[in-house]
Parts: structure tokens; C-alpha cells; sequence
């Protein structure tokens, strides 16, 4: 048995019950198999893979808070530090019923690749609750993220752990954890990103994660002679990531006409009003059935269905698993050229395979949508140097990180003849700088 093939089934018998992970590890190792049967005899000398998919701590813990009614809740909290070695970690927490700890796990090792792609120092982490904060008063929420933070703030600082949003967390859940970070440590510091631009946040993260998509997917077709000028943009979600990449996609010339939530989902064929999206989704927290109540031109349909619209360009951007095998075909039969992932593996791994074997341009999460944890990084220089750059600084740094984001997973790709393959291009882009760290820092 090859030594991909013999961590896979330690991963799967370490780790039962945790498909998410699985699913992650498999993919990445998959597309490793070039690389690592070339070393594959120094590789299991030193035990690397088994290294690479152990984290190096995974932390569990309770969370009691008090309700509005004066109940108390318990609900549990998840830190998983997976790897260290270009930095320290860095990765968001998310607060979503669905989470345990296979959810960040995956996630988790799918941020070590992530991070090692931006070129800047970070390592890989991930981690969260199974709390909602859907329906909750924001005293509900105070409560909770305050109770969170009593634990989790023993084991992060700004140069250990830095923790950022994800699903479920936004401005206002890293604004309470980062007060109470401060009452209890002491420290004003970097130890969070995603903060409010009055306490060391950074112009531009709110915008980054799906702006950087954007800047991604225009590299990638520029580089295969086309454009997104004149396209038609099908987009999932309706959340941070799919609204500034709705945003960013009319900046650069292409028209989206859909999004959705967790109950439905909306077809705007004179594309998506942005502002009223924002409006809806941001200030007054609302489901998608108010976007269509204001607006004539929108449909609204229950359930799921975004993918059967006929579009150009195909950007998954709500949550992991969202664009299954009957999704891929419906895709390629509508004659879409290039599926760019903005949530974190939300493409089934046998709808990228016919994706890509449909000569479907591919760019997987771990790489297109980069930008929001590079901006967290440029959030902790800020911090660091006691700065605050403009819009417009942040905005150019970040479309050049996801240039050379592209490139390098272009190199990479090219190199081991995979030639337009970005899924193993990204992974052996982000494995090489990684496993380089490991190997120079000794068995640790």
C-alpha cells in the first residue's frame, strides 16, 4: 500500500465519525501523490504525513451563559491549533449549530494550505461553537462570547494564535470576545482580527474575502484568454463572502443574478441591487423573502436550486458541500466555463472531479478565497506597527497577494503536469512552503 493510501486509513480509523475531515484529507493527499512519491521514502522516515494531518493541540471546553429568561445554556467551545511551522496560527471561529469538532478540523488543515498560499508568516487553525446566534438578544450574545472568551483566552495571543470571524461571527461577536480578551489578559494587542475600525480593525476586511475571490477568479480566466467582462455570475449565499463578491464581480464587469440563504434562494435577472442585499442581510438581519418583497424584478424560490440557473460563471460562497454531483452536471450542461469556490470546500469531491473533467476551470477554496485571512494578516501588521493603512492600500496589497496567489498555483500545476488543474496546483503550492518549514525546524 503507498503511504497516501496508508495515512488516509490511519486519518479515517483515528478519526471516526468526522466525514468533513476525511473528505479534506483525502482531497489534499490525493493530489499530493506526485510529490510525495517522489520523497516518499524520506517522507515516511520522518513520519511527515502523519505530522502534517495531527494537529499539534486541539482544545475542547465548555460554554455556560445565562439566557434572557435567566436560563442557563451550555453549549461547546472548539479550538483546534493544527500547524505552527511558517507561523502562528491563524484562522476564524465560526458559531453555527452544525459545528464539532470533525467541522473544524477540516477546516483547520484546510487553513495550513490556505495560509502557506498568501506568502505571509501564519499557520494553520480553526475553531468555534456549536452556539447560534441566530434569534439571540445581543445581551444573549454578549453573554455567550464573553463566557467563550473566559477560556479560550489561555491558550491564543497575537504572537500564538489569532483567531478571526467565520460563519456566524461577524463585527459584533469579535467585538465582545476582543473586550473580554482585554478585562481578563490585560493586553490590548492583535489577538483578534476582524475588529471594529475604532479599536485596531483593518479598512477593507469586511470587503476582502470576497473582493479577493473576484481578483482570483479574473486572473484565472485572464490567464486562459477570457474575461469577466460581459458575464453572467451565479452565486450562492448570502452572507459577508457572496455579498463583496457580488459586489467586486460588477466592479469588474460581469453581472450576478443570484443568491441565497438557508431557506431559499433569489433570481434577479437585471442582476443582484447590492445595496438593498447589504440592507437586508447586514443592518436588518432578514431572510431573502424581504429582498423579493422589495424588489419586482427578483424571484424568490424555496430550498435549493441556485445552480440550475444558466450563467457563466459559477461561485459557491455559502457553506461547505452546498454544489453536490447533479449541481456539477447542471452546471456544465448550462455551459458555465469556471466555478470558483468562495466558502471553504463547498464543492463535493466528486462534483470537482466532473468539473474538471468537463474542462470546467476549477479554483478551489483553499486558494480563491485566500484574501480574507491575508487581510487578517495585514489586520496584525497594523496592530503590530501601531498603523492604520487606507482602503485603497489594503485593497492593492491584497489583489496583488491574490495575483501571486494564482501564480503560484499556476507554477505548481504547470510543473508537475497538471497543467490547469488548480485543485492539485493549490495543494502542492501550499505543501511545499509548509513541508520546507517542518523539515528545517526538526521533529517538533
Amino acid at each position: 500500500m503507498s503511504y497516501v493510501d496508508e495515512v488516509i486509513d490511519l486519518v479515517v480509523k483515528q478519526n471516526p465519525g468526522e466525514p468533513e475531515f476525511h473528505q479534506a484529507v483525502k482531497e489534499v493527499l490525493e493530489s499530493l501523490r506526485p510529490v510525495i512519491d517522489q520523497n516518499e521514502e524520506q517522507y515516511r522516515k520522518d513520519a511527515l504525513l502523519e505530522r502534517l494531518v495531527n494537529p499539534e493541540r486541539q482544545i475542547k471546553f465548555r460554554v455556560p451563559w445565562v439566557d434572557d429568561n435567566g436560563q442557563v445554556q451550555v453549549n461547546t467551545g472548539y479550538r483546534v491549533q493544527f500547524n505552527s511551522a511558517i507561523g502562528p496560527y491563524k484562522g476564524g471561529l465560526r458559531f453555527h449549530p452544525s459545528v464539532y469538532i470533525g467541522i473544524i478540523k477540516f477546516l483547520g488543515f484546510e487553513q495550513i494550505f490556505k495560509n502557506s498560499l498568501t506568502g505571509l508568516p501564519i499557520g494553520g487553525g480553526k475553531g468555534g461553537s456549536d452556539f447560534d446566534p441566530k434569534g439571540k438578544s445581543d445581551r444573549e450574545v454578549m453573554a455567550f462570547c464573553q463566557s467563550f472568551m473566559t477560556e479560550l483566552c489561555k491558550y491564543i495571543g497575537a504572537d500564538t494564535d489569532v483567531p478571526a470571524g467565520d460563519i456566524g461571527v461577524g463585527g459584533r461577536e469579535v467585538g465582545y470576545m476582543y473586550g473580554q480578551y482585554k478585562r481578563i489578559r490585560g493586553l490590548s494587542e492583535g489577538v483578534l482580527t476582524g475588529k471594529g475600525l475604532s479599536f485596531g480593525g483593518s479598512l477593507a476586511r469586511t470587503e476582502a474575502t470576497g473582493y479577493g475571490v473576484l481578483y482570483f477568479a479574473n486572473a484565472m480566466l485572464k490567464a486562459n484568454g477570457e474575461t469577466l467582462e460581459g458575464k453572467t455570475a451565479i452565486v450562492s449565499g448570502a452572507g459577508n463572502v457572496a455579498i463583496y463578491a457580488i459586489e467586486k464581480a460588477f466592479q469588474l464587469g460581469a453581472k450576478p443574478v443570484t443568491c441565497s440563504d438557508s431557506t431559499g434562494w433569489i433570481y434577479d435577472p437585471e442582476g443582484i441591487d447590492v445595496e438593498l442585499l447589504k440592507e437586508i442581510k447586514e443592518v436588518k438581519r432578514e431572510r431573502l423573502t424581504a429582498y423579493a418583497e422589495a424588489r419586482p424584478s427578483a424571484e424568490y424560490h424555496e430550498g435549493k436550486g441556485v445552480w440550475t440557473i444558466k450563467g457563466d460563471v459559477a461561485f459557491p460562497c455559502a457553506t461547505q458541500n452546498e454544489l453536490d454531483i447533479d449541481d456539477a452536471k447542471a452546471l456544465v450542461e448550462n455551459g458555465v466555463i469556471a466555478v470558483v469556490e468562495g466558502a471553504n470546500m463547498p464543492t463535493t469531491l466528486d462534483a470537482t472531479n466532473y468539473l474538471i473533467d468537463n474542462d470546467v476551470l476549477f479554483a478551489p477554496g483553499k486558494a480563491s478565497n485566500a484574501g480574507g485571512v491575508a487581510t487578517s494578516a495585514l489586520e496584525m501588521s497594523q496592530n503590530s506597527q501601531r498603523l492604520s493603512w487606507t482602503f485603497e492600500e489594503v485593497d492593492s496589497k491584497l489583489q496583488g497577494i491574490m495575483e501571486n496567489i494564482f501564480a503560484n498555483v499556476d507554477r505548481a500545476a504547470k510543473e508537475y503536469g497538471f497543467d490547469k488543474n488548480y485543485v492539485v496546483g493549490a495543494n502542492i503550492a501550499g505543501f511545499e512552503k509548509v513541508v520546507d518549514a517542518m523539515n528545517a525546524q526538526g521533529i517538533v
